[in-house]
């Protein structure tokens, strides 16, 4: 079958754009989930990603969940900005008017699931791929390891189809199988389910990632190499699953529409320093837009190479990645470390979240940092990570005292003293973290701002403030 792009036609029940005053549309979209984590997940989204695109098709993608690296490859893959879908961060409400924004333009979105099908980190299954998946009405691909099972197969996928009433599996893909005698045992295995398999990917070395503590290694870090694997990808989706398959799953989900993001307000107009390079690439895309409608003019600079800061910003967004696999070179910036415990002593409005804050400390695994947070940052071989409910205990540039958020950490280091500018409540209980001024907010907390703009307006105006008493 032809696999090119077709129209598709909003379903009724969802109310004309125009009549309703919705302006998002919900297109031929599929998730793909995994029986557990390290199934497959991102070698299939990734490797379909790559391989719809190369037939013409104008492929969108969003994650399940907080994550920044695997966005990082789905964008190498499709061209587009990776988006993240978090029912628990932005709310169930706004998960399918993200995912409308993140297919606007395509032919064909593909969402990521998170962890296994049914697994969340919020309450219940809450922020899982199952929920998700439900809310935005989209078909399921089941990605299944089967590397060491044959008709044992069978109920595992009959397991996760009929689990919870409403949430089924329209196909299935099985991953690192061993030969093609093997192949044909787990779909002899799973004929008698009546679920379609898309496709089989053998085991092969060449898909083996390149692993960190956090995940894959970041896009950022090595391009090259990054391409080189989703193009290697592409070619072995394209051999072992039926993309044409995957295309008609996916245009057989209802066009739908729904409600666009709330946009930020422009409150002013702040040149905003954005750290980037090889050491910090955690940033939600969305959180940048949100600062560009409240009015910054985005400039990003390299903390490891650059001798300063950009000239006039009044505004400093730092946001995750790996600061201590740089930490020597970041250390070594002399030039860079003192300009910035310059400005924000007089003053620069400062956003800074996990990694950003290990670079804020007097230091990193005993390599000096900028030296305006008072505290010194260690790595560790556990992981911290969860979703968290902060309260603003102070007057600070993503909210006045009292203000709620919500967020997510994943680090696997640690800060000493901890702070207490927030107060943060987890499935682990409460505890304070976190330092602020008026000007200044460094945590761990990672805030994906695609359902509330005001932390971005509140920055943004604070900076313009700033940029004005500079004048």
């Amino acid at each position: 079958m032809g696999i090119g792009p077709i129209a598709g036609t909003v379903s009724s029940g969802a109310g004309s754009p125009r009549a309703s005053g919705l302006h998002g549309v919900l297109g031929p979209r599929i998730v793909i989930a995994g029986t557990h984590s390290g199934a497959g997940k991102t070698t299939v989204a990734t490797g379909l990603m790559a391989a719809l695109r190369r037939t013409g098709l104008r492929v969108a993608s969003a994650k399940v969940g907080p994550d920044f690296i695997d966005p990082g490859y789905h964008a190498l893959a499709t061209g587009r900005p990776p988006r993240n879908l978090d029912a628990w961060i932005c709310g169930e409400d706004a998960v399918s008017a993200l995912a409308a924004r993140a297919g606007a333009g395509a032919d064909i979105l593909v969402v990521e699931g998170v962890m296994g099908m049914f697994d969340g980190a919020g309450p219940g299954m809450q922020a899982s791929t199952a929920a998700v998946a439900a809310t935005i009405g989209a078909p399921i691909v089941l990605v299944v390891d089967a590397a060491a099972m044959s008709g044992s197969v069978a109920a595992m996928v009959h397991g996760f189809n009929t689990l919870h009433a409403g949430i089924s599996v329209a196909g299935v893909i099985l991953n690192r199988v061993g030969s093609a005698g093997h192949e044909e045992l787990l779909r002899a295995a799973l004929e008698p389910l009546g679920l379609p398999v898309l496709g089989a990917l053998h085991r092969d070395d060449a898909l083996t990632w390149r692993d960190r503590h956090l995940g894959l290694v970041p896009v950022v870090e090595d391009r090259p190499a990054a391409a080189r694997a989703v193009a290697r990808l592409a070619d072995v989706v394209a051999a072992g699953i039926d993309l044409g398959a995957v295309v008609a799953l996916a245009r057989a989900a209802p066009a739908t529409a729904v409600g666009e993001p709330a946009p930020a307000r422009r409150v002013g107009h702040a040149t905003i320093a954005v750290a980037a390079g090889p050491a910090f690439s955690f940033t939600y895309p969305d959180n940048l837009e949100r600062l560009e409608q409240a009015g910054a003019e985005l400039v990003p600079f390299d903390p490891a190479a650059d001798p300063g800061l950009p000239a006039g910003a009044t505004g400093l967004v730092v946001g995750g990645g790996f600061p201590e696999v740089f930490a020597e070179a970041l250390g070594a910036n002399r030039p860079m470390l003192d300009d910035v415990r310059a400005r924000i002593g007089a003053g620069l409005v400062t956003w800074a979240e996990c990694g950003g804050l290990l670079w804020l400390c007097r230091s990193l695994d005993g390599h000096p940092m900028v030296g305006v947070v008072p505290a010194d940052g260690t790595m560790t071989d556990r992981p911290t990570l969860g979703y968290r409910t902060a309260t603003v205990v102070a007057d600070c540039p993503l909210g006045a005292a009292g203000t709620t958020l919500r967020g997510h950490e994943y680090h696997y280091s640690t800060v000493g003293p901890p702070g207490d500018a927030l107060d943060l409540v987890g499935r682990g209980g409460r505890a304070p973290a976190g330092f602020s001024t008026v000007t200044m907010l460094a945590s761990y907390l990672h805030l994906h701002l695609g359902a509330d703009p005001a932390p971005a307006e509140r920055f943004v105006r604070l900076a313009s403030s700033a940029l004005v008493a500079d004048r």
